[in-house]
């Protein structure tokens, strides 16, 4: 069983910086892939970013691409999301999660977050 709590977000000036971290705990994070996902007011929830067990492989939404930075550390039980150059659009509850399960494009996971508020003002 793994909880997970995130941190970090809050209102930011488009142009802006956050780093969003997640908190795990449970001995088995460490062994799982785990991966960053959004839902903005009045649209579906969308994976974000994604990283495999040992840091490796990241992967990101074509909308994030070269502005986000998904890394974990395994040692503190924790993972991040740096999001850089941020716009109005980026507004959205961001949730990490877990144990992944992904079916071709159609990211899910087994465990999540309650989610963090990141508002981003024009």
């Amino acid at each position: 069983q793994v909880q997970l709590v995130e941190s970090g977000g809050g209102l930011v000036q488009a142009g802006g910086s956050l780093r969003l971290s997640c908190a795990a705990s449970g001995r088995t994070f460490s062994r799982y892939a785990m991966a960053w996902f959004r839902r903005a007011p009045g649209k579906e929830r969308e994976v974000v970013a994604s990283i495999n067990w040992r840091g490796l492989d990241p992967k990101y939404a074509n909308s994030v691409k070269g502005q986000f930075t998904i890394s974990r550390d395994n040692a503190k039980n924790t993972g991040y999301l740096q999001m850089n150059s941020l716009k109005p659009e980026d507004t959205a509850v961001y949730y990490c999660a877990a144990d992944l399960r992904v079916y071709g494009s159609s990211y899910n996971a087994n465990y999540w977050g309650q989610g963090t508020q990141v508002t981003v003002s024009s």
